[in-house]
C-alpha cells in the first residue's frame, strides 16, 4: 500500500504526543518524589516546567488543526486527530496538577510529616502508569489494554478512598494534625483526578478506533 503524505504528518504528530506523555508521566513521579524528600529545588523546577508541557500542548494542537485544514483526512484520520487534541488537553491538566501537589511540597518544606508517607506514592505510580499505558494503547491501537486501563481506575478510587478515611480520622482524633491532614488530602484528590484523565485518554482510544466511546 502507497503511503500518503498524511501518514508521514500523522506519525509525527504521535512522536510529538509520545514525547508530551514522558515528560507528564516523569512530572508525576517527580511530584510525589519532591513531596517524599522534602526537595524544595524539585518542586520549584516542577512549577516551572509546567510552561513546558503548555507549549508542547500548543505545538501539536496546531499540526493537528494545520494537517485538518490541508490534507482531506478520511473519517479514521479525522477522528485520530480529534482524539488527539482531546489527549493532549489532559495531558496539560495532569501537569498543572503536578504543578498543584509540587506547590504543596514546598508548604511541608519546614514541616516534619505526622505520618510515613506510603499510600499517597503507590498511588501516583499507579497513576502515571495509567497515563503511560493509555497512551500507548492509543499508539499500538489497543482496545484490550486501553479497556484495561479504564478499569484501574477503580482501584485508584478505592486507594483514595482509603487515605481520605485515614485522614478524616486523624483529624477527628488529633485536631492539631488538620492543616497537614488536609494537604495530604488535596495530593491524594489531586492523584485521583490524575487517574481519571487516564480513563479520559482510554475512551478517546475507543472512540478513534470504533466512533463510539463505549468502554464496556
Amino acid at each position: 500500500m502507497t503511503a500518503r503524505p498524511i501518514d508521514h504528518d500523522i506519525r509525527e504528530i504521535t512522536d510529538d504526543l509520545l514525547k508530551m506523555t514522558k515528560l507528564v508521566e516523569e512530572t508525576i513521579r517527580d511530584s510525589i518524589k519532591s513531596l517524599k524528600e522534602k526537595n524544595s529545588d524539585l518542586a520549584r523546577a516542577i512549577i516551572a516546567n509546567d510552561e513546558n508541557i503548555d507549549d508542547q500542548e500548543d505545538t501539536i494542537r496546531d499540526k493537528c488543526l494545520k494537517l485538518l485544514a490541508t490534507q482531506q483526512p478520511l473519517a479514521g484520520d479525522l477522528r485520530h486527530m480529534i482524539s488527539i487534541m482531546q489527549m493532549i488537553r489532559d495531558l496539560e491538566r495532569i501537569g498543572d496538577h503536578c504543578e498543584d501537589i509540587a506547590k504543596y511540597t514546598l508548604r511541608f518544606e519546614k514541616m516534619e510529616f505526622i505520618k510515613e508517607i506510603i499510600d499517597i506514592p503507590i498511588m501516583a505510580d499507579m497513576s502515571a502508569k495509567m497515563v503511560k499505558n493509555a497512551i500507548d494503547a492509543f499508539v499500538n491501537s489497543d482496545l484490550r489494554l486501553a479497556r484495561k486501563v479504564w478499569k484501574t481506575d477503580e482501584e485508584v478510587d478505592e486507594m483514595f478512598r482509603n487515605i481520605y478515611d485515614e485522614l478524616m480520622s486523624i483529624i477527628d482524633k488529633e485536631p492539631d494534625k488538620s492543616n497537614q491532614s488536609v494537604m495530604f488530602l488535596f495530593i491524594a484528590s489531586h492523584l485521583e483526578r490524575i487517574a481519571d484523565y487516564a480513563t479520559n485518554i482510554c475512551e478517546e482510544t475507543v472512540f478513534a478506533m470504533e466512533g463510539n466511546y463505549e468502554m464496556e
